[in-house]
């Protein structure tokens, strides 16, 4: 993973005692220069690494329970939960240690279940002789992308039993997945004892942030920048949705924050149909505007238009 080779902090350009808002702004404004889509030719792949990169990142750092136990383990930070876990419920500890003796470098899925397994094995075998015993239940994180959520996914994961037999797992993520789903991999948990049957494996879904799209429950939201202009004159242009860019005619006359909805552009539902998408638009000026651009911009003020801000002038003095 390429978050384990630097520090996330680095990854995200700030200090260890940044703020959640702090965080989060830092996070946007890397994605969007990062934005795989918005370099292309040679510079794409690049971008895809750093982009995934930063994503990795945040994941970790923008919740707040993760970003406590990676403050205290680092890009271990797994590995020690799954250890507390298991210790917590078997009572036990790992050959050769806890949390304290892992090696720096970052974890994988197979560094995690290894474990976990080899943990889950321990607490059956504790148990009485002659008797048939159910394997535990394991959980862990699974995360994944705004678009794989869209699309649903499959994911091969490497594992290691308790005697270190490799073993691969699929996993199926359904399209429409919700974050914190968890979901249920029957019968690949820690093997039963005396004939008993394997316990089952649980996965609680993390969907990352995107940097364009905002999900609202199957909807989905996106802030639509247009030129003053474009708002006072209508335009046909482009927008972004995670099936595809479509074309939207901007009204005449259009509102900063208006909202226009593209129906059935959101992400699926698990009654059958999608969401819908949302486009919020948001009116910018030019930041340097030319001497040209701002003649023009004086000519308009001249005009005499209504105060814009009369409403909330009254609305404040009658509370």
């Amino acid at each position: 993973m390429a978050s384990a080779q630097r520090d996330l902090y680095d990854i995200l350009g700030v200090k260890k005692n940044v703020d959640a808002k702090e965080l989060k702004n830092a996070y946007r404004r890397l994605a969007r220069q990062y934005h795989p889509d918005l370099h292309p030719g040679e510079k794409k792949v690049e971008m895809e690494k750093k982009f995934k990169e930063l994503n990795e990142a945040y994941e970790i750092l923008g919740d707040e329970d993760n970003r406590k136990k990676y403050d205290q383990y680092g890009m271990n930070w797994k590995e020690a939960e799954a250890y507390e876990r298991a210790r917590q419920q078997g009572g036990g500890a790992y050959p050769g240690g806890g949390p304290g003796g892992f090696t720096q470098g970052g974890a994988d899925f197979s560094d995690i279940f290894e474990n976990m397994f080899r943990q889950g094995a321990q607490r059956e075998g504790a148990g009485f002789r002659g008797f048939a015993m159910a394997g535990a239940d394991l959980e862990a994180n699974l995360p994944i992308s705004l678009r794989e959520a869209f699309t649903g996914t499959r994911r091969a994961l490497n594992l290691s039993d308790a005697g270190g037999t490799p073993r691969s797992i699929e996993v199926r993520i359904p399209a429409g997945v919700r974050d914190g789903e968890r979901l249920r991999v029957k019968g690949k948990g820690a093997p039963g004892r005396g004939g008993g049957p394997p316990g089952d494996l649980f996965f609680h879904v993390q969907i990352a942030p995107h940097p364009v799209f905002q999900r609202k429950d199957s909807d989905i939201v996106v802030t639509l920048p247009l030129w003053p202009w474009e708002a006072v004159l209508g335009t046909d242009i482009q927008v972004p949705t995670l099936s595809g860019t479509v074309r939207l005619k901007v009204p005449a006359r259009s509102q900063s924050q208006q909202r226009m909805r593209l129906k059935g552009k959101g992400l699926p539902k698990r009654t059958g149909g999608h969401g819908d998408q949302f486009v919020v638009l948001d009116i910018v000026t030019p930041e340097t505007p030319s001497s040209e651009e701002q003649q023009l911009y004086e000519q308009l003020a001249k005009f005499d238009h209504p105060d814009p801000r009369s409403t909330l002038l009254r609305e404040a003095a009658n509370d």
